[in-house]
């Protein structure tokens, strides 16, 4: 039986991209500040300048491969020594504007009910900084505390360390079918993958659910296999109590 969920951070629970957006926004209007040889850099070049560099230093931690970014982006212009001033900008910008999506704070509530919460990503996004202090029993990130990034099943170890929970009490929800999914999955945990945009599950993946909002996610987990068992207050079908409005 299930006895914990824990969840991606960055699209999942957490809607990122406008807050990426508009840090890079910020970047690029003090580009400009100070160089006119900034007026042709475009948004869309320092939204590419993150794909450019992450291939090389997708094990990195994940402030790292935004600081390679924004110094590809400045370099555009010959403002590469301004590296530490923007970066400061750009996660000042980021993390200001990092919000939950609607539907987060609703459904963990409602979760909390019957199950311990937790927190794990590989990504820059702390709880306490993106409007989620308080919301889980425990947080789990990677490269803290010598946790490598997810898929590698080191990360799940170390969830279900947190989680005080064998792999099997445990289910993962997230919005990236190979690291919330495949990886969980060949670690023993559960998975539901979240397709909040209506994308094409990839071949060869198949989660134990899946979920378009997490207002669907205690009806679902709910109906897993050896759940039956599970109070009315959050069974689908048993009245009001179990729909999340959002």
């Amino acid at each position: 039986m299930l006895t914990t969920v824990v969840f991606d951070a960055d699209e999942t629970l957490v809607d990122l991209r406008p807050a990426v957006t508009a840090g890079l926004e910020v970047v690029l209007a003090q580009m400009r500040r100070l160089t006119p040889a900034a007026a042709g850099v475009t948004l869309a070049d320092l939204e590419s300048d993150w794909g450019a560099v992450f291939g090389d230093l997708a094990a990195a931690p994940v402030a790292e491969i935004r600081r390679a970014a924004l110094a590809r982006s400045l370099e555009r212009a010959g403002l590469g020594a301004h590296l530490d001033e923007i970066s400061a900008m750009f996660f000042a910008r980021r993390f200001a504007l990092t919000r939950p999506f609607a539907d987060t704070l609703p459904a963990l509530a409602a979760l909390r009910q019957r199950w311990t919460l937790g927190f794990a990503t590989n990504g820059n996004s702390r709880a306490e900084r993106c409007g989620l202090a308080g919301e889980f029993a425990f947080e789990v990130y990677a490269h803290c505390d010598g946790v490598p990034k997810k898929p590698a099943p080191d990360f799940y170890a170390a969830v279900c360390a947190a989680a005080g929970a064998d792999p099997a009490q445990v289910v993962h929800v997230g919005d990236n079918p190979g690291h919330d999914v495949v990886g969980a999955q060949r670690a023993g945990l559960r998975a539901v993958w979240l397709n909040r945009r209506g994308e094409r599950l990839p071949a060869g993946v198949a989660p134990d659910a899946v979920v378009t909002t997490l207002a669907e996610l205690p009806g679902v987990l709910a109906d897993l296999p050896g759940e039956a068992d599970l109070p009315p207050l959050i069974r689908r079908g048993s009245g009001e109590t179990s729909r999340i409005d959002v």
